[in-house]
């Protein structure tokens, strides 16, 4: 555990004791729950994350900002507050974002870039999200803040691709240069979020928990700093056509351009559009797929636990 964090952090005691002695920890961000989903379904997705992760032996600690103190695992009455209506609004917090956050006093849900920065700090090495932030599709200027903190962040971050609506083959291009191995979990195709498969290919594919972590292992031990990126396919039952999303994704594209939604609005007004064309097919997806993440993390930090003198980021 990183005993010198900042001052405005607040880590939940069951969160710093289990670091403390050594026990797998799962980082979860809370865009999600602020931004990502509607209501009530934020609120439920949020508490069965925390239950996915418990059920495999590993301490949850969902991340996000309250009154201005960034906070490493939460009470149920902190999820309450981020998944609720708040005036101010909870803000959407990337990196960039944290210190007027904290300066200021407001309240928001942690991107993946917020919640990379912050759970690093702690001493976090296993991190479950949905879908990764990239490069935006016809503007190739528009990249998320989660790629340049995954270059730089040495964690292990279990996902489902990048988000669909994203430029995927330029979003790996950008892993590439940053030098963050994508890791295929029982897969050569790199996930197009709701979808198994993209055409695209992986750096790598483990078949197991254990190759993972080996594989963060000789990352970090040869002086790495880069995430391993874990990309999981979605549950059969729960994936959609890749060539359907596609259709989705085209026309939420140009309402977005009609409506002049652009910066941080993109993705939550992308991804609603696409939820309501597909009669709600894609937020069961959203949800499948997240808990999914959340469980193979869990096992992912159990076995970096249990050697975790073998791992050193």
């Amino acid at each position: 555990m990183n005993h010198s964090l900042p001052n405005t952090f607040i880590i939940e005691p069951v969160v710093a004791r289990a670091l403390q002695d050594g026990q797998p920890v799962v980082a979860l961000e809370s865009t999600v729950i602020t931004h990502g989903l509607p209501k009530p379904q934020n609120l439920q997705l949020a508490s069965d994350l925390e239950a996915e992760v418990r059920a495999e032996h590993a301490v949850p600690a969902t991340i996000g900002v309250l009154d201005g103190r960034v906070r490493i695992g939460m009470k149920p009455a902190h999820l309450e507050r981020l998944a609720g209506p708040a005036e101010p609004p909870n803000r959407k917090i990337s990196s960039r974002d944290l210190g007027p956050a904290i300066a200021l006093r407001q309240s928001g849900g942690t991107t993946v870039a917020g919640t990379l920065a912050v759970a690093v700090q702690a001493g976090i090495q296993v991190f479950a999200t949905g879908g990764i932030g990239g490069v935006h599709r016809d503007s190739a200027f528009d990249i998320s803040a989660d790629l340049p903190e995954l270059a730089r962040c040495p964690m292990v971050v279990v996902c489902a691709g990048a988000k669909a609506i994203l430029d995927l083959p330029a979003t790996l291009e950008y892993l590439e240069t940053a030098g963050v191995p994508v890791v295929g979990y029982q897969t050569n195709e790199f996930p197009a979020f709701y979808s198994r498969e993209s055409g695209l290919p992986v750096t790598q594919t483990a078949d197991s928990p254990k190759q993972i972590a080996d594989i963060a292992k000789a990352h970090w031990g040869l002086g790495l700093k880069s995430a391993v990126l874990v990309v999981n396919p979605p549950p059969e039952d729960a994936a959609l056509p890749f060539e359907l999303v596609e259709s989705y994704i085209e026309i939420a594209l140009a309402q977005a351009e009609a409506a002049g939604i652009y910066g941080q609005e993109v993705t939550p007004f992308l991804l609603d559009i696409v939820s309501k064309l597909s009669g709600g097919e894609s937020l069961k997806s959203n949800l499948a797929l997240l808990k999914n993440n959340a469980r193979l993390a869990a096992r992912v930090a159990g076995v970096m636990a249990s050697r975790s003198g073998e791992i050193l980021a």
